[in-house]
């Protein structure tokens, strides 16, 4: 006779109750109206307002168009032909790229520099602090008026007051800040650094406060001093931050518009112009909306190519990490 497990049988619990279905389907409706109700707003925000324009920009790129009459004129391909061969496109590109360059090269580590001495014991570093992030808050528009009127040269007529003050030292002939095309970008570069250097140290300031204090006293039982102990543990545990920071300082610098159009209009002779003051000058300003589309879409597909290929190689990482964490 065959031996019967003492289990017995595995029994089929059979279809679910119908009071059991009917409470489970409320639960997915009420979880689903719940999802609709908090996220349904936003997801509505981004298809009119991100989704929308991108789909109606690549479609008008394709017309000869002023914006004002029928979309009548299909020319294909022809804005996309003349925008990629339009050597102030191709300088415009360049300055996006030598802001974005210029922009990790330098006020990355400056930010770090100033994070890395303000975070230790000083007196008002709370009033410090408020007065580095003052320019960040300040408004594009305010901010790149002071600029054009302190750095307005027009002489011998009069001078801006940056100008004034050079004289009043010695220096007799400053150079032409916003009109010498060699030396403009440089000027607009140390505007923005003036402007956005308070981000990059409360960031870094930020994920200084999350570093742990007994990291230092063990390197500082090891001998270690102040210098080598902000290369090897400060700066290693402030990566993420600091390629959080470098995301957000590249995407900016390729979209980067407002204050140049402010305070030079892309001149002289386009020497400041970006991408973003090339499509407004070329396309909006003289109701070429067909063009202006054109360039609205090349300027989105180098952005979204930039920002995949930092995110796979620099911030996936840092991503990988978040989802481990989140799925233990």
């Amino acid at each position: 006779m065959t031996a019967i497990n003492e289990a017995g049988p595995a029994l089929d619990a059979g279809p679910a109750p119908v009071g059991t279905r009917k409470r489970s389907a409320r639960a997915r409706r009420r979880q689903w109206g719940e999802v609709t109700l908090f996220a349904g707003p936003a997801v509505l925000v981004y298809l009119l307002f991100v989704l929308l324009p991108v789909v109606l920009a690549a479609y008008y790129s394709f017309f000869n168009w002023n914006g004002l009459g029928p979309l009548e004129r299909f020319i294909g391909f022809d804005n996309y032909a003349r925008v990629l061969t339009d050597p102030v496109f191709h300088r415009s590109v360049g300055n996006n790229f030598f802001i974005l360059f210029l922009s990790l090269l330098i006020q990355g580590p400056l930010a770090i520099l100033v994070a890395l001495l303000m975070n230790r014991r000083l007196r008002f570093r709370g009033l410090l602090r408020a007065l580095i992030f003052v320019p960040y808050v300040l408004s594009e528009v305010t901010a790149g008026l002071a600029w054009q009127i302190m750095l307005q040269s027009v002489p011998p007529a009069r001078y801006g007051p940056i100008d004034t003050w050079l004289r009043m030292i010695g220096i007799e002939n400053p150079p032409a800040w916003l009109a010498d095309p060699n030396v403009v970008m440089w000027t607009m570069f140390g505007i923005l650094t003036w402007k956005y250097l308070g981000l990059a140290i409360i960031l870094m300031l930020a994920g200084l406060a999350g570093i742990p204090e007994d990291l230092y006293e063990a390197a500082a039982l090891d001998g270690a001093g102040w210098w080598k102990t902000q290369w090897h543990i400060t700066v290693p545990l402030l990566g993420p931050t600091i390629r959080i920071w470098a995301f957000l300082s590249i995407i900016g610098s390729l979209q980067l518009f407002d204050l140049v159009w402010i305070v030079t209009g892309g001149g002289p002779l386009h020497a400041s112009s970006t991408m973003a003051v090339y499509m407004v000058e070329y396309g909006l300003n003289v109701t070429q909306i067909g063009y202006g589309s054109a360039v609205a879409v090349v300027l989105f597909l180098i952005s979204l190519v930039v920002a995949l290929v930092y995110q796979r190689f620099a911030l996936r990482r840092d991503l990988q990490g978040a989802l481990t964490t989140g799925v233990r």
